[in-house]
């Protein structure tokens, strides 16, 4: 679905706006300052998963976003304990969801790692989601553990939230619709879900906003070589 200029039409559409997260990644986590890399890997993951859980409408404190690296390291040194950068959020529209971010250390997570993930754990009744990030693999073993959880568990590799991908230069704009406003919009072209440009859920941007099947993104490219906005819309699929 596009809307372009002063007309509108439906048309197929694949997913662009790609970009070099793993090599502006990269490039980030070598960078060098007075401190350890290990330290700044981790101020930047931790960031990004707070402005992450943000952008999905849970309560962050915008001071813990906007806390600088130098202060980060002074809690939490330049050797960071994995297990003091957990934390928790609720959302702000439903109080009954609550997500626990988990760091894993730099060593492969083996399904010891996930049943003491698991043992630490604490109201695990009011938990609907846990983010885990991790530094290396995770054994076959581990992932079938890992799907044992009553909750969702979304595993992100620490490599991939050293850049917030949806603020990056060359990405479009990404707005999640309601379920009003999907609806509002098949009704408006007369088309069915289907006939939507797809997005699979395993895109990074459907990852970063912990996206499911059915929902609808509205997508906005802007450019300073055109002088009109462009609007598609897609589907997670």
């Amino acid at each position: 679905m596009e809307e372009n200029g002063g007309g509108q039409q439906l048309v197929a559409a694949e997913n662009g706006g790609g970009h070099d997260g793993a090599r502006e990644a990269t490039c980030l986590s070598m960078k060098m300052d007075d401190g350890s890399r290990e330290s700044h890997r981790y101020y930047l993951s931790r960031r990004t998963a707070l402005e992450m859980l943000k952008d999905r409408g849970y309560t962050i404190p915008s001071s813990e976003i906007q806390l600088s690296l130098s202060e980060f390291r002074e809690t939490h040194g330049q050797k960071p304990d994995v297990d003091r950068l957990r934390f928790s959020a609720t959302h702000s529209a439903d109080p009954s969801k609550r997500v626990l971010v988990i760091f894993c250390g730099p060593g492969v997570v083996k399904v010891t790692s996930i049943r003491n993930i698991a043992g630490q754990i604490v109201n695990k009744d009011t938990l609907s989601g846990v983010l885990l990030i991790v530094e290396n693999n995770i054994t076959g073993q581990a992932l079938k553990a890992i799907n044992l959880f009553s909750f969702k568990v979304e595993i992100f590799q620490i490599t991939d939230l050293l850049v917030n991908i949806t603020k990056h230069v060359l990405k479009p704009k990404h707005q999640v619709l309601t379920d009003r406003q999907k609806k509002n919009l098949l009704k408006k072209f007369n088309i069915e879900e289907k006939q939507l440009p797809r997005m699979l859920q395993s895109d990074a941007i459907a990852r970063y906003y912990g996206l499911q099947r059915g929902q609808v993104v509205k997508v906005t490219f802007s450019s300073g070589e055109i002088t009109q906005l462009h609007v598609t819309y897609r589907c997670v699929w």
